[in-house]
C-alpha cells in the first residue's frame, strides 16, 4: 500500500512537469482541471483494483504471466498480449507488485485523457454547454472511460496511443516523434485498430476541406498504405486469417465463432448474430441501457450510455451531412475511425462486458465529431449576431446623420 501511495505522489510530480511543458505551448491549457482529472482517475484506479480482487480480471492473468516468465526482457516483445507483458516487465523486475503495476498503467491511461484534452481544445476553442454542463468537461469525466483505462491491461495504453496519435496528426511535421510513438503503441497492442486509424487518416487527409498540395496527399497515402501492406500479416493474424485464400468467407466464419465463444464465456452475453446491422451498432454504442444492465457497473454505464444517446441525437439533423462533406480532415478522420471500428467490432462482440470495455477505445472519436459540429453551429450563430449588430449600428448612424 505504501508503494502505491508513493507512486501516486511521484506521478503527480511528473504530471506537473508535463503540464509546464504544455502550458508553454498552449495558452488554453488548464493545469487545475488536469490535476482534478488526475485525482478523479486515481479514484477509478482504486475502484477497479477493488473490482479486480472480487471478480475475474485480465489484469491478474497479465501479472501471473510476468511471475512465470524466466527468460530475458526482449523475449516478451511482440504484438497483442505480449506487448503488455513487454511494457510491464521492467517495472516488475525492479520490485513492482500487482497493485503498483495497476497504478502505473492507470497513470498511462490518465495521460491518454491529457492528450484527449489537448486534441479537443487545440482544434475546438469554442466552449459548448450540454445539459448545462461544459461539454468537454463532461466528456473528460465520463466514468466508464476512466474505469476501463485504470488497470493493468490493454485498455490504458491503447487509449493513450490513440490520443497521442490524434494530437500529433494535427501538426505531423512538428510532432513526428509523437505520431510514430502513438502509431507504434496502437499497432503493437491491437494491429487491427491500427488499420482503422491508418485508413481513417488516409481518407480524412485526402478528402478534408483544407487546400493541401497533391504531392503531400500522395505522400501520406503512399506512406499509410505502405505501412498497412508491411503489417498486413500481423493484422490478419488477429482473426487467424494470415493464410486465408478467401478473406470474406473466412472472416465471417471467424466472426461467428468469436461471437459464439464470447456469448458463452460470461453471463452478460447477448446473441447479436441475428440482429440487423443498425441494431448491432446500437448495441455496441449505447447498451446496456438500464433494462439489460448485467450488474451495478452496468447500471452506472447505462446512465453514461443515455448521455451518449442524447449527444448522438444532436447530429441527427439535415445539415449534418452537409457539415461532414465540408468538414476538415480531422473530423473526417475521426468519423471514419469510429465507423470502421464499430462495424468490425459488432461482428465479434456479443458480451456486454466486452462491449463496455472495447468501445472506450473509439467513442472519443465520435465525441470529437459531435463537439466540432456543435461548435461550428455556435460559431456561425455568433457571426450572424455580430453581423446583425453591425448592420443595426450602421442603420442607427445613417438615421442620426440624416
Amino acid at each position: 500500500m505504501l508503494g502505491v501511495l508513493f507512486l501516486i505522489i511521484i506521478f503527480f510530480g511528473l504530471n506537473q512537469a508535463i503540464f509546464n511543458f504544455f502550458e508553454k505551448r498552449h495558452a488554453f491549457f488548464d493545469k487545475n482541471k488536469m490535476n482534478l482529472l488526475y485525482l478523479y482517475h486515481m479514484v477509478f484506479y482504486g475502484i477497479y483494483t477493488w473490482y479486480a480482487y472480487n471478480n475475474p480480471s485480465d489484469s491478474k492473468n497479465y501479472f501471473r504471466e510476468l511471475t512465470e516468465h524466466t527468460g530475458a526482457w526482449l523475449e516478451l516483445f511482440g504484438t497483442d498480449t505480449r506487448f503488455i507483458n513487454f511494457i510491464s516487465y521492467p517495472f516488475y523486475s525492479i520490485g513492482f507488485n500487482y497493485d503498483m503495476l495497476m497504478a502505473t498503467f492507470a497513470w498511462l491511461g490518465y495521460l491518454g485523457f491529457v492528450y484527449a484534452y489537448l486534441f479537443f481544445r487545440e482544434k475546438i476553442p469554442i466552449k459548448i454547454k450540454f445539459l448545462k454542463i461544459d461539454l468537454l468537461t463532461m466528456i473528460l469525466f465520463f466514468p466508464n472511460m476512466h474505469f476501463w483505462t485504470a488497470s493493468l491491461g490493454k485498455g490504458a495504453p491503447i487509449f493513450l496511443g490513440l490520443m497521442i496519435f490524434s494530437y500529433a496528426i494535427i501538426e505531423p511535421k512538428f510532432r513526428i516523434f509523437l505520431l510514430l510513438l502513438g502509431s507504434a503503441i496502437i499497432f503493437y497492442i491491437r494491429p487491427h485498430v491500427f488499420m482503422f486509424v491508418a485508413v481513417g487518416a488516409m481518407l480524412g487527409f485526402m478528402s478534408g476541406k483544407e487546400k493541401i498540395a497533391f504531392w503531400k496527399k500522395a505522400m501520406v497515402f503512399i506512406g499509410m498504405f505502405g505501412a498497412l501492406i508491411l503489417v498486413q500479416d500481423q493484422i490478419l493474424a488477429v482473426m487467424g486469417l494470415q493464410d486465408s485464400e478467401n478473406l470474406i468467407e473466412d472472416f465471417e466464419a471467424a466472426s461467428s465463432k468469436n461471437a459464439e465463444d464470447l456469448s458463452t464465456s460470461a453471463g452478460s452475453g447477448v446473441d447479436m448474430s441475428s440482429y440487423p446491422l443498425p441494431f448491432k451498432l446500437f448495441t455496441f454504442w449505447f447498451r446496456p441501457l438500464f433494462i439489460d444492465a448485467p450488474n451495478f457497473l452496468g447500471i452506472i454505464t447505462s446512465f453514461e450510455n443515455l448521455i451518449y444517446l442524447l449527444l448522438f441525437f444532436k447530429i441527427l439533423k439535415k445539415d449534418f451531412i452537409k457539415f461532414i462533406k465540408k468538414s476538415p480532415s480531422l473530423v473526417k478522420m475521426s468519423l471514419v475511425i469510429f465507423l470502421t471500428a464499430s462495424f468490425a467490432m459488432t461482428f465479434v462482440m456479443s458480451n456486454l462486458g466486452i462491449i463496455m470495455r472495447q468501445k472506450s477505445m473509439v467513442m472519443y472519436f465520435i465525441f470529437f465529431v459531435i463537439y466540432y459540429y456543435l461548435a461550428e453551429k455556435k460559431y456561425k450563430k455568433i457571426k450572424r449576431v455580430k453581423k446583425l449588430k453591425k448592420l443595426r449600428e450602421l442603420q442607427l448612424q445613417n438615421q442620426m446623420s440624416g
